[in-house]
């Protein structure tokens, strides 16, 4: 079939994501399959579901939710997935399935548990805002999704954005590149919708397992994106190469040292189920 030409130049996709930016850069093939062919086949894992959890009790507490109807909302969401749609590693079994389901709702519970006891207070702005915008000098629109948009305590009239994140073990650093491109995506995106100066991104760790000493299970990361103007710069070169790469006719490859899709991607390659 002939393709009709065209002086603008398409894209085989409609914008960018830190989800799908991260996810090409990790994996191509996996990329093609999910962001271009959107084919959503592959199961999640335990500790993803985990988070999704404590992501949905988390946007029900802070749209004005009692503590204990948001923390249902989040049992309620990992009790609707399917076994099928879940990897459950070396749990084989029905029964050694329904044992790491046990554990994963324990794991949860534990988790949100630790947050609510003494969640950090913001004025709250906007739960789960969600934006496509375009952005000057990106040939594609960037998505994000914030947890929260909340008012600056540092800046009066900006807004900080909050991510949580639910983890087996705290990241060492604040100013790690997937936190620092994270952040990027979430700055363009709520400045274009609040249409006010966007000055920090606050990311909050909940550990999942109690630690020992008794310290807390909760770290706070915080990026002041005035400190970060090279980063910005690095941003945007990143979304214009990638954007040239995908653009390109190309073979997308396999990573089958990706621990998280490898097997998957290497079996479509194997088996040549995506073609370019």
């Amino acid at each position: 079939m002939k393709r009709r030409k065209s002086s603008k130049k398409k894209f085989p996709i409609k914008h960018w994501s830190h989800s799908s930016l991260v996810a090409f850069l990790r994996n191509p093939l996996a990329w093609y399959k999910r962001y271009v062919e959107e084919i959503y086949d592959t199961p999640t894992t335990p500790a993803a579901v985990v988070g999704s959890a404590g992501h949905i009790a988390l946007e029900h507490f802070y749209s004005g939710a009692p503590k204990d109807i948001a923390v249902q909302m989040g049992l309620e969401y990992m009790r609707k997935i399917g076994d099928f749609e879940i990897n459950f590693g070396k749990a084989k079994s029905r029964k050694a399935q329904k044992e790491k389901r046990k554990d994963m709702e324990q794991e949860y519970l534990r988790a949100i548990s630790y947050y609510l006891a003494r969640p950090p207070r913001h004025e709250v702005l906007g739960v789960e805002v969600r934006g496509v915008v375009e952005i000057e000098g990106l040939p594609l629109p960037i998505k994000a999704i914030s947890d929260l948009v909340v008012a600056s305590s540092v800046e009066k009239g900006a807004v900080d954005i909050v991510d949580h994140k639910f983890v087996a073990s705290f990241s060492k650093g604040s100013a790690k590149p997937l936190f620092i491109i994270q952040a990027i995506f979430n700055y363009y995106t709520v400045r274009e919708m609040f249409e006010k100066p966007v000055r920090r991104f606050i990311v909050y760790e909940c550990k999942k397992t109690r630690n020992a000493d008794g310290s807390s299970q909760m770290r706070r990361h915080v990026i002041d994106y005035r400190n970060h103007k090279e980063d910005f710069k690095v941003f945007h070169r990143l979304i214009n190469d990638a954007t040239e790469e995908i653009s390109r006719r190309r073979a997308y490859l396999p990573n089958p040292s990706d621990m998280f899709e490898g097997d998957n991607s290497f079996d479509i390659y194997r088996l040549e189920l995506v073609n370019d």
